[in-house]
């Protein structure tokens, strides 16, 4: 991908995050994160020099390696995949700005347990599985604000900034809606307790996800797109 790419794709993305935001109010702020697990280390680094600055990642691995050649940037990593426990310590060591992908509980504890051990602190969202979806990790909308407290009084080494979903996976834009504002009345529960981030919307979805309150998006294909 070259940098005039880079910058169309981005200015693209900007421009459809502006029009969706404004929809809401122009007080309403949306992070943009470059999802690059498909992506080579040189498309990141042509579109930060664009000006993209925080990127995702859904393999510890990829991330090690990605974080490794791209050190010399001062890039706002993410993880955004399934952490599996086998992984944990692997990516405390990344240090990474956010974890997108807390799923249940007992990933939260297994997780504070590691991070106490190595005296470390790591910020992290909580996933709801809005979509009721067999596919998808996250906990149930009915039990999500319960699981959030339980996390911030047994997880003390885990800094919660918010919420995080995946929209449908539907043709059915009502249905996909409906995901996100449950998602939505979850985190408007939660901004009492600390939460920040209400993160939902893809490639394929993200202006909805804007209108339905969403204020971090999740973009890879469209960004990274080669024309």
């Amino acid at each position: 991908m070259n940098k005039e790419t880079a910058t169309k794709n981005l200015d693209n993305v900007i421009t459809k995050v502006e029009g969706a935001r404004l929809r809401i109010s122009e007080h309403h702020i949306v992070k943009i994160i470059g999802i690059s697990k498909y992506s080579t280390s040189q498309d990141i680094k042509t579109l930060y020099e664009a000006g993209q600055r925080a990127f995702g990642e859904n393999k510890v691995q990829d991330l090690k390696q990605k974080m490794e050649e791209l050190d010399d940037l001062p890039i706002e990593w993410h993880f955004v995949g399934t952490l599996q426990k086998n992984k944990i310590n692997n990516l405390i060591d990344l240090n990474p700005t956010l974890i997108h992908s807390l799923d249940s509980l007992e990933l939260a504890v297994e997780l504070n347990k590691k991070l106490e051990a190595k005296n470390k602190k790591l910020s992290a969202l909580l996933q709801i599985n809005s979509a009721y979806e067999e596919t998808k990790s996250g906990v149930l909308p009915e039990i999500a604000v319960e699981v959030y407290k339980q996390i911030l009084e047994l997880c003390p080494n885990i800094v919660l900034k918010g919420v995080m979903s995946i929209g449908a996976h539907v043709e059915d834009e009502k249905i996909i809606k409906e995901s996100f504002k449950t998602t939505k009345k979850i985190y408007d529960e939660l901004v009492p307790f600390g939460a920040k981030y209400c993160s939902m919307g893809m490639s394929s979805d993200f202006e909805l996800a804007i209108t339905c309150g969403s204020n971090m998006i999740r973009v890879g294909s469209t960004l990274f797109k080669e024309k």
